[in-house]
């Protein structure tokens, strides 16, 4: 049973930094898309970021190019997201997902899987 588990979220003050981990079980590693997405208050999810496995390649959203980075650490079947310069607008629940495909998009549709969620506040 494929399982993802986000942890690393917490309250920051702006300007600040925090890495997301999503930790993955139940399947192997391959030709995998992991993405993460955000959902805030009263708006719709969205993409930030994905990794496929197999080759280490990477997608971000325009909001969140150059302060956010995506990677992988296969051996633990893992994947990370360094958020820096963070802001308000970055507040809001982050899971990440993973899809088969091997498509490196971050429209939530294409995703099979999810995680429970980790919340990230940004506020002073």
């Amino acid at each position: 049973q494929v399982q993802l588990v986000e942890s690393g979220g917490g309250l920051v003050q702006p300007g600040g930094s925090l890495r997301l981990s999503c930790a993955a079980s139940g399947f192997t590693f391959g030709n995998y898309v992991i993405g993460w997405f955000r959902q805030a208050p009263g708006k719709e999810r969205e993409g930030v970021s994905c990794i496929r496995i197999s080759d280490g390649s990477t997608y971000y959203a325009d909001s969140v190019k150059g302060r956010f980075t995506i990677s992988r650490d296969n051996a633990k079947n893992t994947v990370y997201l360094q958020m820096n310069s963070l802001n308000a607008e970055d507040t809001a629940v982050y899971y990440c997902a993973i899809q088969r495909s091997g498509v490196l998009t971050i429209q939530p549709s294409w995703y099979d899987f999810w995680g429970q969620g980790t919340q990230v506040t940004v506020s002073s």
